[in-house]
This record gives structure tokens, C-alpha cells and sequence, in this order.
């Protein structure tokens, strides 16, 4: 049993064993990172204390293309992981909505400066007018999707990229 193990501990002990298992078990284990299968085999026994050093957990996330204990260490952290092609698809999406919106909303108000141009507004250019509000709304709601997004993803820089 391991002496003053505490849940944090048994939480990374759990991810071990879900790591172990996606790569393909202890002997697969052993192959991708080059320890012993004794070693693999006491990273896998949620009774024993060792940890799994970072070479391995960076192998085998690597393998498997799953974040298995970095998520498990970020959870204990009181943190997330965000993927990130849902990062890079919310930062297009936030700067393709804004661009829209800004096009959008100079088409109404070029539309009402026509308008307003001989100082009156018939029913058909408030048509127009309609029409181009109703489109501007529609990207609005969109954008606000986008903004959403971004929040959920952590935000980013506009500045230089990637995740702030």
C-alpha cells in the first residue's frame, strides 16, 4: 500500500492505467518507451507508488494522440486542456464573422445614407433598409456563436496566434 498517498495521487495512478491500456497494454508499453516491463507493470498497479517518468507520459501521449495524464494533471490544477483544432477553428471563425459584420453593417448604412440622401425615405428603401437589418441580425447571431467559442477555447491572441 502506498504510505500517505493522497487522491491526487490515485487520480494520476488511474490515468496511468487508462494510458497504458490505449497504447496497447504493458508489453506495448514497453516498446514505445524502452523501460523494463516490471517498471510498466508498477506504473500500472493502482496500489503501487510510481509514477510514470515525463519521457513516458510524453511517449505515450505522443502514440496515441490522447492527453491522458496531462488532462488528469490539468484537471488536478484546476485547469483544462482545449484542443486545438477547436482552438484554431474558433480564433477563424471569430475573425471571419467580425469581418462579415463589419461589411454588413457598412452595407446598412450605406443603404439609409442613399436614403436619407434627398431627405426622405420611401417604402422601398425602407425595404431595402429591412432587409439589410435582418442580414446584419443574422451575423450578429453568428458572431455571438463565435464569441462563445473563443470563451470556451480560452481565448487567443490576435496579436501573434495560437492560445492566450
Amino acid at each position: 500500500m502506498i504510505p500517505n498517498a493522497n487522491p491526487r495521487h490515485f487520480r494520476i495512478k488511474a490515468a496511468q492505467r487508462d494510458m497504458i491500456a490505449a497504447a496497447g497494454g504493458i508489453e506495448r508499453v514497453v516498446e514505445i518507451v524502452g523501460y523494463s516491463k516490471s517498471t510498466v507493470g508498477r506504473w500500472n498497479n493502482g496500489d503501487g507508488p510510481d509514477l510514470m517518468p515525463l519521457d513516458a507520459v510524453w511517449a505515450l501521449e505522443a502514440e496515441t494522440g490522447m492527453p491522458v495524464i496531462t488532462t488528469a494533471l490539468a484537471e488536478l490544477s484546476g485547469r483544462r486542456l482545449s484542443d486545438p483544432k477547436e482552438v484554431a477553428d474558433a480564433e477563424a471563425d471569430i475573425m471571419r464573422g467580425y469581418a462579415g459584420l463589419c461589411s454588413k453593417a457598412g452595407e446598412m448604412m450605406a443603404t439609409m445614407a442613399e436614403a436619407m440622401a434627398d431627405g426622405k425615405i420611401t417604402p422601398a428603401e425602407a425595404a431595402i433598409y429591412d432587409r439589410r437589418l435582418s442580414e446584419l441580425s443574422d451575423i450578429i447571431a453568428a458572431c455571438r456563436k463565435h464569441a462563445a467559442s473563443v470563451r470556451h477555447a480560452g481565448g487567443f491572441s490576435v496579436v501573434c496566434g495560437g492560445a492566450s
